[in-house]
């Protein structure tokens, strides 16, 4: 006689079509980044490129009943999304799930989803454990763009000529959100309008709504926000987009062994002490093109800036020098894996920058680019690039 039973084997595509939507749909719900960002069509594969106006045509006045009309050109460049992995493994034993009162799998992954988010927005903002693969963190985009303001938190930083919202302005966006970190919130309490009246106590009944300049200013609760590198970040975040890959892979792990990443021992295998392991994959990534506009042809500005803290985070400078072989090189660009500087009548550009390895490409009219890598070790870097005209 057979025996006909409902297996986890047999059930584990459906666990698995169930785990990969709640991921699907709930990570993205638990990133203030990608909530504020502009999503992009999911990703078919590792990369995928946005292409961005890189230079505006420019009109001419023509002199005179006769006179030349004269040419302009306009110009575009691909930016790059690379999707980077999040995975995690959480090992459970068969007999606590059985014997829990509770749906164990059901706490899991909401906490899953929770750090997706918390993972993607560090990364995103501050560069905490940043995919090497991903353009520069928006700290380090704005700090290049002179966007760092200090002071902490009052009605001057925040929206004075040169305050936070002023830089943002300047480079011709609109602010449209701010993140701040929780510990903010008692700063924002403290400031007050010219009666001396504190301009987020309205009414000691209502709830407070924190608004700047008709922007909401959002508390990070995933645990993301990093005090020790900016108290508040301002931005038009429209401005930034991701993308997810389609094949988000989650899976139910009974027959496998787990190890340690760095001694590489077996930690648990599955089969022999009656565990499952959830396994959640989820590949995203980020990019802010920061495309040419009149008020930022040159795409050194950015549309995010932030007030720092007390003591602003460590960096170190890196003194690039171009040249060819007659001199120094006057407006190169430099593109630090998105932070853009045009070189000084020196031929210099100075980047302040954190730890870490960051790939360069240089171009100049009339000059082959040249491309390469900067590491910063806590200490100065003056890179000397010479490049080569074309057709040489």
């Amino acid at each position: 006689m057979a025996v006909n039973i409902v297996s986890r084997e047999s059930a584990e595509a459906l666990i698995h079509d169930q785990l990969m939507t709640t991921v699907f749909q709930e990570a993205p719900k638990n990133s203030i980044v990608m909530q504020l960002g502009r999503k992009l069509p999911n990703m078919t594969s590792k990369q995928t490129r946005v292409p961005v106006l890189s230079m505006l045509p420019m009109a001419y006045w023509v002199g005179g009943d006769t006179g030349m009309k004269q040419t302009s050109r306009q110009q575009w460049e691909n930016v790059y999304i690379t999707a980077g992995e999040l995975a995690v493994i959480v090992p459970i034993p068969e007999a606590v799930l059985e014997d829990a009162s509770f749906d164990i799998m059901g706490e899991v992954i909401p906490r899953v989803n929770e750090s997706i988010g918390m993972k993607f927005d560090e990364a995103a903002i501050f560069g905490g454990d940043r995919p090497p693969e991903w353009q520069n963190d928006i700290i380090t985009l704005a700090r290049q763009a002179g966007n760092n303001v200090s002071g902490g938190i009052t009605f001057d930083t925040i929206m004075g000529q040169d305050g936070m919202f002023g830089k943002v302005e300047e480079a011709g966006y609109i602010v449209d959100g701010v993140i701040a970190a929780m510990r903010s919130r008692a700063a924002l309490r403290g400031i007050k309008d010219d009666t001396s009246r504190p301009i987020f106590m309205p009414s000691m009944q209502d709830r407070t709504r924190y608004m700047l300049d008709g922007a909401p200013v959002y508390f990070p609760e995933n645990g993301c926000f990093d005090p020790a590198v900016a108290q508040m970040v301002a931005g038009n975040w429209r401005q930034l987009v991701w993308a997810m890959r389609q094949d988000i892979e989650t899976k139910i792990l009974d027959q496998a062994v787990i190890q340690d990443p760095s001694t590489k021992e077996i930690v648990y295998n599955l089969a022999q002490q009656d565990m499952i392991a959830l396994r959640v994959t989820f590949r995203a990534g980020f990019a802010v093109p920061n495309p040419a506009t009149r008020l930022n042809s040159a795409r050194t500005l950015v549309p995010f800036a932030y007030i720092e803290p007390g003591s602003p985070a460590a960096t170190y400078t890196a003194t690039f020098t171009v040249k060819d072989s007659g001199g120094n090189i006057k407006d190169a660009e430099i593109n630090l894996n998105g932070s853009i500087l045009r070189t000084n009548e020196s031929g210099q550009a100075v980047f302040n920058l954190r730890n870490g390895e960051y790939p360069y490409v240089v171009k100049a009219d009339g000059y082959r680019k040249q491309t390469g890598t900067v590491a910063i070790s806590s200490g100065a870097q003056t890179p000397t690039i010479t490049l080569v005209k074309t057709g040489t």
